[in-house]
């Protein structure tokens, strides 16, 4: 008589070895973290940290309630911020084309030279915020909406950039390849067969960043680049609480309107 023996497997969801690793990973990472706390906490006052909520509510009261006669004097600025955002993301728009389609992999004219140049312009625009260009061109061309203008169109290279290098490599070839069989030229290629696919993507990248640029303008005034930053500079500095609060409360409606706005604009167009 054969004893036969049945071994029963049980299933699991990691090996021994992947479950390690994982402890592993969650140990560095926790370690990491405290680390990581101790560097940033190591010269912060506790007795401050400790006070903050008193002084937040101090503060919170002095802003209350907000100076309506001081809105008068605060329509000019707000137009400056509102054509700094809209000349900058125009301007930026303007230089953003040409970098996208020499990005793309199917438009470029040169991959090794002209394409890395423009990735370079892209993620070059990308890492520095509008705060530092706006520093910059303070310190290069003068305070004022100037500066302002320059700082958000070359902010804005780099966003619309890569979102319209992106939307133009996911084009269907085939609309492009029906183009080159009718013998057209390169030019008329990119015209018929690739601009017009793009087109809707553009505008909304265009609208999109245009939103995003009126909030990054209303502080640019912090540095002298014009605009309500300067107004809520000068409040901040000699603790005019009433003031801030009416200038952040119409930061906040213009900011909720150009949301609305832009919102409204990309769905008429996609």
């Amino acid at each position: 008589m054969t004893e036969i023996t049945h071994y029963s497997q049980v299933w699991a969801h990691r090996t021994p070895r992947k479950r390690l690793f994982m402890w592993l990973g969650w140990l560095a990472l926790v370690a990491l973290f405290v680390w990581c706390w101790q560097v940033m906490t190591e010269n912060t006052i506790w007795a401050f940290v400790a006070d903050a909520p008193r002084q937040a509510a101090d503060i919170g009261g002095r802003m209350m309630p907000p100076r309506l006669s001081y809105l008068p004097e605060l329509m000019v600025p707000l137009w400056d911020t509102i054509n700094i955002a809209t000349l900058g993301t125009l301007g930026g728009v303007i230089m953003a084309v040409p970098v996208a389609f020499m990005a793309a992999r199917n438009t470029t004219p040169s991959q090794h030279i002209l394409r890395p140049i423009a990735l370079f312009i892209i993620v070059a625009s990308r890492s520095i915020n509008s705060l530092i260009w706006a520093l910059l061109l303070v310190a290069i061309i003068g305070p004022g909406i100037l500066a302002g203008i320059v700082a958000i169109a070359l902010r804005s290279i780099g966003f619309v950039g890569k979102l319209l290098y992106e939307a133009i490599e996911e084009t269907d070839a085939r609309q492009i390849e029906a183009v080159q069989a009718t013998g057209a030229s390169p030019a008329q290629v990119v015209s018929y067969g690739i601009v017009p696919q793009v087109m809707p993507a553009f505008w909304g990248i265009s609208v999109f960043r245009w939103d995003i640029n009126i909030r990054e303008s209303t502080i640019l005034g912090l540095v002298g680049a014009g605009g309500i930053g300067l107004k809520l500079q000068a409040s901040l500095n000699v603790l005019a609480w009433p003031q801030v609060t009416m200038i952040l409360i119409l930061i906040l409606g213009t900011v909720v309107l150009s949301e609305w706005v832009s919102a409204r604009v990309r769905h008429a167009i996609i």
